[in-house]
């Protein structure tokens, strides 16, 4: 008998060890960070300054090259990932679109469950998405904007960076949390064009993450009215938030999250997030990402990383059932 219990001790134990051996063992490789967008954007700023300031806290020897495999919204390196071994060597930059308003909007034709398809790491950064205007606009707030839209149904024309970016959601939010404001959105091909639109005036407004919108704004080419954050922006003080403007709790923000194929060892991924976590708290990165208008997160969990997806996750497609929108039309 006692034979038998030590027997099936050392089964019930040997998972246990292999995990400690592999996280023991882990990097034996360079680790792959996918960016499932062109190199350029801020979301390839943040993966690469994470990913240079990471390599040497998680080991002397560890290696981290990013590569960029950008189409179709980012479901193409998003797939690339969620297909990999789930050995800690391949790791990937989430987003709204690609963990978000992507599946919400196109369940059908998306590849993978943005919450059961992957291991949940880190939250890296938020930032807003800010509403701004043309610079000759007479609408100063948020208040007043609404006011007009909803006195002149349909003769307004807002633009976002796409359809189904999360600008276009954080527009479509404002239309329902005012009551159902009818305007026509236009949707650009990035965050750009958008930039350019608002500066000539080709739209009433537009939806967009501060980070494209902030080094603009500052130049005076347009103006900032309003801000999806719960709080007001360090970066834009005196810019009041939805909620302050009578929209409550309108939240609308942009993030990057770090995520792993399904199945990764659990001692891999808690290495994985300490390490996220102590060059996230490190000053000048926390300095580097602000310029960019990112705020950097320094305090997640595996599972708060995977809450916090599956929240924006569900309020992605409360946005889509409840504004009707459907990409394949």
């Amino acid at each position: 008998m006692l034979t038998r219990r030590l027997a099936l001790a050392a089964l019930t134990a040997a998972p246990f060890a292999q995990a400690r051996a592999q996280s023991a063992a882990w990097p034996d490789r360079v680790i792959s960070f996918t960016i499932p967008f062109p190199a350029g954007g801020s979301a390839d700023l943040l993966a690469r300054l994470v990913a240079d300031r990471m390599a040497p806290v998680i080991g002397a020897g560890a290696r981290i090259v990013v590569e960029n495999r950008a189409g179709a919204g980012g479901v193409i390196g998003s797939d690339f990932v969620k297909r990999a071994p789930a050995d800690g060597h391949a790791i990937l930059l989430g987003t709204p679109s690609t963990h978000g308003t992507v599946p919400a909007l196109q369940p059908d034709t998306t590849p993978y469950d943005p919450i059961a398809d992957f291991s949940a790491i880190a939250i890296l950064g938020r930032a807003p998405i800010a509403l701004a205007v043309p610079r000759d606009s007479p609408h100063r707030d948020p208040q007043a904007l609404i006011a007009w839209l909803r006195a002149n149904p349909g003769r307004a024309s807002w633009g976002s960076s796409g359809s189904g970016s999360v600008g276009h959601l954080a527009g479509e939010l404002m239309n329902l949390s005012a009551g159902g404001l009818q305007a026509e959105h236009v949707p650009y091909r990035g965050g750009a064009p958008l930039v350019e639109a608002l500066t000539k005036g080709e739209v009433q407004y537009g939806w967009e993450p501060l980070g494209s919108l902030a080094a603009a704004a500052r130049d005076g080419l347009f103006r900032i009215i309003g801000m999806g954050s719960a709080a007001r922006h360090p970066l834009f003080p005196d810019v009041p938030t939805l909620q302050e403007s009578g929209l409550a709790n309108f939240e609308a923000s942009t993030w990057n999250v770090m995520l792993g194929p399904k199945g990764m060892p659990a001692a891999i991924v808690a290495r994985l997030n300490a390490a996220s976590n102590r060059v996230l708290a490190m000053e000048d990165v926390k300095a580097r990402l602000a310029t960019a208008g990112i705020d950097a997160v320094s305090d997640s969990t595996p599972d708060s990383t995977r809450d916090f997806i599956a929240g924006e996750f569900a309020k992605f497609k409360d946005i889509v059932t409840r504004a009707r929108l459907n990409l394949a039309r």
